[in-house]
This record gives C-alpha cells, sequence and structure tokens, in this order.
C-alpha cells in the first residue's frame, strides 16, 4: 500500500504519506530514523549532504544540518531539531533554517502483520505570502510528490514489495 495526500488548512499545507513494508519493527525502526540513510531515499539530483558530524543515535534536541539542493540548482542549508522521539514508534523533526517558513514532520512506523506501516505526516508554510501560495501548486507540491515518490520507489527497492 502506498497512499500520498497533501491538503490546505489556511496558510499551512498538509502532506500526508503512507506505505507498508516488508520488515520487522527494529529494521524500519533501525533504517529510518538513521539520519545518514536520508541521503540513500533522496533523489541524487538534490546533491543531499549531511554536514553535522558525530550523528550517533537520535535523540530529542538533536541538531541535524544539510545542505539540499531542491530546485534550479540552488543549495540550500537547512537545519532541523528531532524534538521528540518515541523509540520503535516516532520521531519529529522540525526545520530551524531553512527553506520552509515552517517545517514540521512527524514519522511514525507501526507494526503490521508482514511487515510495518510507515507513516508521515508534515505541515510545512512556504515563504512569501501570496506570491508563495501561488508558487505552491506550481513549484513546492510538485516537488514534494516527486521526492515522496522517490522514497517509495526506493524503498520497494530496498526492502521488497508488501505482499500484506
Amino acid at each position: 500500500m502506498h497512499m500520498q495526500k497533501f491538503s490546505t488548512k489556511g496558510i499551512v499545507y498538509r502532506l500526508h504519506s503512507k506505505q507498508n513494508i516488508p520488515i520487522s519493527l527494529d529494521e524500519a525502526w533501525d533504517f529510518l530514523s538513521d539520519p545518514k540513510n536520508l541521503k540513500t531515499i533522496t533523489p541524487d539530483y538534490m546533491s543531499f549532504d549531511i554536514l553535522t558530524e558525530e550523528l550517533g543515535s537520535m535523540y530529542p534536541g538533536q541538531i541535524i544540518q544539510y545542505i539540499v539542493t531542491p530546485v534550479f540548482n540552488i543549495k540550500t542549508h537547512w537545519v532541523t531539531e528531532i524534538t521528540h522521539v518515541k523509540d520503535k514508534h516516532y520521531f519529529v523533526d522540525e526545520q530551524r533554517f531553512g527553506p520552509y517558513t515552517m517545517w514540521h514532520h512527524k514519522h511514525f512506523i507501526r507494526e503490521i502483520p508482514g511487515g510495518v506501516e510507515m507513516e508521515d505526516i508534515i505541515d510545512y508554510k512556504i515563504p512569501l505570502g501570496f506570491l508563495g501560495r501561488l508558487m505552491h501548486p506550481i513549484l513546492v507540491k510538485p516537488k514534494l510528490k516527486e521526492i515522496f515518490e522517490y522514497r517509495t520507489k526506493k524503498l520497494t527497492e530496498l526492502f521488497g514489495t508488501y505482499e500484506g
């Protein structure tokens, strides 16, 4: 199963995505909660590069710095904080500095028969007011959709197709 949905309430947008993969909860947690694996599930053209050294295990308060090139070959510095972690259940990252006015990304992992369900809920706001709202359907929404479609494909390549 793979589901992706966008919605808008006021000035904050939401991307809601689910994917089932045929691996254990431990395997899923180990892979998804390791920031180094973000590069693996991000399209190569985005030149995703983690600047933070000594990442270690994820913990609340952890700051992670990246360089990413999302559009027009413009390098963007992105700083996120891991704000919440419940081992083998969920974690939350929030942008502190970067391309969005607000970025709040909840990652949930649930055990299901024959694998796990990964659920992402991202609430985000883009800058530039009215101009940003005009650019959302033209640039931001399609780019996020493309990134999550790539991630779905990559996770299927790495772990197989869920047959549930």
